[in-house]
């Protein structure tokens, strides 16, 4: 953490905010993983694949978001107990077919992308350049999901 941008305050504020991205994040990451392995029926192997593809990317920036709260002087929320007290998205359910699988995804995405979108504001505000990029870098990959998601409907 540097001395220098934003305040401490602001800093803070972000930080928050990049809580609550952290645990929508791991909440879509483990919903998409258990969907990649329970997914059934015709269009299988398209969809493991896509899955697959899209919970290795939120894998990654899911590092990168902790990281930056640490950068920013606070700590990470961890576990699934900080994480669940952080999210509204809820578990995925094996038992739905593909397609409810794809709707309840795109759901889950386009609350994730709310979470984005009202985050980014105090970022901006504060000057924080590097966490509004981080921001705007989430928002490219998640409204990607979302469409390769609903493309595959």
């Amino acid at each position: 953490m540097t001395n220098t941008g934003p305040t401490a305050k602001d800093r803070k504020a972000v930080a928050e905010g990049l809580a609550k991205l952290l645990a929508d994040t791991y909440a879509v990451y483990l919903k998409t993983h258990g969907y990649h392995w329970n997914v059934r029926g015709p269009n299988f192997s398209q969809l493991h694949t896509l899955f697959m593809a899209q919970y290795t990317e939120m894998w990654t920036a899911i590092d990168e978001v902790a990281e930056r709260i640490r950068a920013l002087g606070e700590l990470a929320p961890q576990g699934y107990g900080a994480f669940g007290n952080l999210s509204s998205i809820k578990d995925g359910d094996p038992s739905r077919n593909a397609e409810e699988m794809l709707k309840d995804l795109i759901a889950s995405q386009e609350t994730l992308i709310g979470t984005l979108y009202a985050i980014l504001p105090a970022a901006q505000e504060a000057g924080d350049e590097v966490s509004a990029s981080l921001i705007s870098d989430r928002l490219t990959a998640h409204e990607k999901h979302v469409w390769m998601l609903r493309s595959s409907l």
